[in-house]
């Protein structure tokens, strides 16, 4: 599971691997509750915008709060989303009907590695420093006064057979990660209407990914 992670912080890099504007009030390290970036499908407005596709990034709390939520607490808890089950949780399941499917975008994420027995907190990023375009689910949710806060979950999938994934969380749990997307299939993932979404889940190779503690 994934708490910590770097937005990406460089106006240039966002526009260059993302297509997108770097949005107001984000924080970029980021933890469960803070606001930052993810990227989205624009819905058309009109007929005359039909057919067209076009993207945009806002700021949104990395914890998805859904609309029935009484308060924004509960993002202390869904900042992860297990893709085995994010069709039946009562907190994602209304997002991934609707496939309010996002794209997260990261420098870099943090996991614990426990092989020594203690918690190292271990920076895991691309060996050839492209961002993470990370797969999640979106949603707003309306304050009493009015007021619409975005939020996001990243999706997660088991990583117990993947060679550099599998170091990370205590011996006696099971090894998690977060779906990173290929970047050919980024407009793909945005773009799904429908479960055929999945097939742009799957485990990132190993090999194109690095450490650092």
């Amino acid at each position: 599971m994934c708490a910590h992670f770097e937005s990406v912080k460089e106006p240039k890099r966002l526009k260059l691997f993302f297509n997108v504007q770097t949005p107001e009030k984000v924080n970029f390290d980021v933890w469960p509750t803070y606001s930052t970036t993810f990227i989205r499908n624009i819905t058309p407005t009109s007929s005359i915008d039909q057919g067209t596709e076009s993207i945009e990034s806002i700021s949104g709390s990395f914890g998805l709060i859904p609309h029935w939520s009484k308060d924004t607490k509960i993002a202390r808890h869904t900042y992860n989303a297990r893709i085995e089950t994010v069709a039946e949780k009562p907190a994602f399941k209304d997002a991934w009907r609707l496939k309010r499917l996002c794209i997260v975008p990261a420098e870099a994420i943090y996991e614990p590695d426990w092989r020594t027995g203690k918690a190292i907190s271990t920076k895991i990023f691309r060996a050839d420093l492209k961002p993470l375009g990370i797969a999640g689910i979106w949603t707003g949710w309306r304050s009493a006064s009015g007021e619409v806060i975005r939020s996001f979950s990243m999706l997660t999938m088991n990583a117990d057979n993947h060679s550099l994934m599998n170091q990370f969380h205590k011996p006696d749990e099971e090894k998690r990660m977060v779906a990173i997307l290929e970047e050919k299939n980024y407009a793909n993932w945005l773009n799904s209407k429908d479960d055929a979404c999945l097939q742009y889940i799957k485990p990132f190779d190993a090999n194109l990914l690095t450490t650092e503690q």
